[in-house]
């Protein structure tokens, strides 16, 4: 993408109702003023909150929204010249039960209060494989901490991914740490159970993955 296209996406962006840019500085300094404040100030309602962490161009967030109005969906990604795809379809097909954030997922605890979402979805995040950035690996203890404080106790976690190595290390981490796994599946479009909207919502890079017989995995979870 050119940087005049990106460009034209934040100025776009910054048009959006259902965009928040905050600072890092603000962020860090508890000022983001929605923390806590979610289904009151700008849902207005007091449905589940649901979240989509690395969300890309929010596929899976708008997806989500369309097929479950009765919970609303917050897409977080530091890009958002790339969230800005799925922040105008919302826009533009008079969505109003999803936003999405432009932050660091590792600071997610200052954007959600405890108790204040019902679910996370990480979707096709990177793997991390070599050992050096293990602490940037989504699922890794550090960051299941984070995501159960904001997590209501009966709170989902979902992963799915195109990596057999990140399955594989998270299903291993969640059973070491006697977490609950819920379900488990390590190619989602070949045997049968995934839930519909595990193979119903796909993101750009799944349809890739998949017209190369690439298989998709997924795992529900529950962090105890």
């Amino acid at each position: 993408m050119g940087s005049k296209n990106k460009l034209k996406r934040f100025k776009e962006n910054e048009t959006f109702t259902n965009v928040f840019q905050p600072t890092r500085e603000e962020v860090v300094g508890d000022q983001f003023p929605l923390k806590g404040k979610w289904s009151s100030d700008f849902f207005k309602n007091d449905n589940p909150i649901v979240l989509e962490l690395g969300c890309g161009k929010g596929e899976y967030s708008v997806g989500l929204a369309e097929r479950f109005p009765e919970k609303n969906f917050i897409g977080i990604d530091i890009k958002g010249a790339r969230f800005w795809r799925g922040a105008k379809t919302a826009v533009e097909s008079g969505m109003n039960n999803v936003a999405f954030v432009r932050t660091q997922i590792e600071l997610i605890n200052h954007i959600f209060t405890e108790n204040e979402v019902s679910e996370i979805w990480i979707t096709f995040p990177d793997p991390q494989i070599k050992y050096k950035r293990t602490k940037h690996r989504m699922t890794n203890a550090e960051f299941l901490d984070r995501y159960k404080k904001i997590l209501k106790p009966s709170g989902f976690m979902h992963l799915k991914t195109d990596s057999e190595f990140m399955h594989g290390y998270t299903l291993g981490l969640l059973h070491g740490l006697g977490h609950e796994v819920i379900y488990a599946n390590h190619n989602v479009y070949k045997n049968e159970g995934a839930p519909a909207e595990v193979t119903e919502i796909q993101t750009f890079y799944e349809s890739q993955y998949l017209e190369i017989n690439k298989p998709i995995t997924y795992i529900k979870f529950r962090i105890k």
